[in-house]
Order: structure tokens, then C-alpha cells, then sequence
């Protein structure tokens, strides 16, 4: 069972309890898990072939309506989301240099249903000290700003440690600005060797990057990329890459439509737009 399907299982078990009032919000908690998830694998930091580090510090800023729905709750969905955070580092084989923390924020600036998340590493021994802000002026609070440590930022390797990578790996959004995206993708799979095309696809703005021969689009949680959209059946579609790559129908309730045409089945090209239910997803692929 997937880490995100046993967080959204623990919350359902606290519906009828302190939770209740949570699951009104426009927000909801499983979003923000997955958008932790994304944080981790988007911000991981390989130090050497036996150790990931990814942050272990993180803000959630939620625009005010959904704040004063949640902040009532702060504590123990802070720390749902912080064992849930845990969970998925031990299944991803992650690494931490302190204590897990989540954090919810207002922010007035977002609208009802969308939010931020910021992140950072912090060594054990100054986890005690208060959350940086983001620098002020036109910039603050998004990605790439600040100082190295801060929100967004790696680490500063400790004395022998082997050298920082000066980039985050390909897809990745440096900080992981993000807000919320109807699709959250399952951990990927270790690259597979002896390929030269990359594969990835879009949708609403965010690369979801294809490291399998597979993948398996869907409103479940055990999808490989969650679609939170009410047209989307579970298994929905899967897409097979290869030459060409291809597209297939698994039964869904409403069909795939590629690009303009209603089908169970077609060949992928670079570009394709591919709708299924209410969401656009366009089908990336390039050599090297």
C-alpha cells in the first residue's frame, strides 16, 4: 500500500473526530502530502552513492479562508504530515539531517484552494532556531532566493562531506515552488539504462517525468500520476513508451481523447494532447 493512500486512510479513521471540520476546506490534507512528496524527490541531494538528503523543514502557506479552516488543527495535521513525510523517506531511502517539521502559514496573497510549500534542511544541531522568512522585496518568497540553508536551498555540506551538485537533477523545480496541481506523482522508478530519450508529460503546468517502460494515469492514489479530476476513473489510462510510444484506453468510464480524436488506443508523438475527463495532458519526448 501506497505511503499517500495509508495517510489518507489514517485521516479517514479521524473524520468523525478532530477532523471533521478539515475536510471542508477547499484544501485538503492529502493534497498536501503529495505536494510534500514532490518537495522531496524535487529537492533531494545525493551525497554520495549511500545517502539522500532531502529537506526535513518545511512551511505550508494557505491563503486565509483555508488557514482559519485548518489552523485549529495545526498540531496533528502537522504531525500527520511530518510521519507521513517520514514514511515516504524510508520507502524512497531518503535521509535527514534533523527533526521533521511541518508548519502551516497564511498567506494573503493566494486564493481560496491554493497554496505553497517551502522547504529547507536543517542540521540537528539548529533545528531549535525559528524558521528563516524569505527575503523581502519583489522576489520574496519565491524560488531560487535567499541564502544557501534557507527555504529551497541544499544544505551546506558539512566539513569531509563529498561536494553539493550545483543543480537540482532534470524536472526538478529548484525550492519546489509549487502550487497545487491536480496530479501527484507516485515516487519514480530508477531511470532505465541504455535509453537516450527522455520521456515526461505536462499537465497544468507541472512535468511529471516518465522513468518507466509504464505509466498509469488515475484518480486513485495508487495511480502512478493522480489526476484529482471527477471525469478520471481510477486506472484511467496507461501510456507505454517505446517507438513509438502509445496510449491505452483501461476501461475508463469516459474515454481518452488524443489528440482531437476519441479512442482506446493511439501512437504518441512529441505533443500530443491527450484529455481525459476535464484535464489536459500534453506528451513530451526528446533525445538525449
Amino acid at each position: 500500500m501506497g505511503v499517500l493512500k495509508k495517510f489518507e486512510q489514517r485521516l479517514e479513521g479521524l473524520v468523525n473526530g478532530t477532523f471533521a471540520k478539515v475536510f471542508k476546506s477547499e484544501v485538503q490534507p492529502v493534497e498536501i502530502a503529495g505536494a510534500l512528496q514532490r518537495e522531496c524527490d524535487n529537492n533531494a541531494t545525493i551525497w554520495n552513492r549511500d545517502r539522500t538528503v532531502v529537506p526535513n523543514d518545511f512551511i505550508v502557506e494557505l491563503s486565509a479562508p483555508d488557514h482559519e479552516r485548518l489552523s485549529p488543527y495545526s498540531g496533528q495535521l502537522g504531525d500527520e504530515l511530518a510521519g507521513m513525510v517520514r514514511d515516504y523517506a524510508k520507502q524512497q531511502r531518503y535521509t535527514f539531517m534533523g527533526p521533521i517539521k511541518v508548519n502551516l502559514e497564511k498567506a494573503d496573497d493566494l486564493d481560496t484552494g491554493l497554496y505553497r510549500v517551502r522547504s529547507r534542511t536543517l542540521a540537528s544541531s539548529s533545528s531549535q532556531q525559528a524558521p528563516q522568512a524569505p527575503p523581502a522585496g519583489p522576489h520574496a518568497g519565491r524560488p531560487g532566493q535567499g541564502a544557501p540553508g534557507g527555504y529551497g536551498y541544499p544544505p551546506a555540506a558539512p566539513s569531509g562531506a563529498p561536494p553539493m551538485p550545483a543543480a537540482p537533477p532534470p524536472g526538478a523545480r529548484p525550492g519546489g515552488y509549487g502550487y497545487p496541481q491536480p496530479a501527484t506523482q507516485r515516487p519514480a522508478a530508477p531511470p532505465m539504462s541504455g535509453g537516450r530519450t527522455r520521456y515526461w508529460i505536462e499537465i497544468n503546468g507541472t512535468r511529471h517525468q516518465i522513468s518507466r517502460p509504464t505509466l498509469v494515469l488515475g484518480r486513485s492514489t495508487e495511480a502512478d500520476v493522480r489526476i484529482d479530476d471527477p471525469g478520471v476513473s481510477r486506472r484511467h489510462c496507461e501510456i507505454r513508451t517505446g517507438t513509438p510510444s502509445t496510449i491505452q484506453d483501461l476501461g475508463s468510464t469516459n474515454g481518452i481523447v488524443v489528440d482531437g480524436q476519441h479512442t482506446t488506443r493511439a501512437t504518441l508523438r512529441d505533443g500530443s494532447r491527450i484529455v481525459v475527463g476535464s484535464t489536459t495532458i500534453i506528451y513530451r519526448q526528446a533525445e538525449g
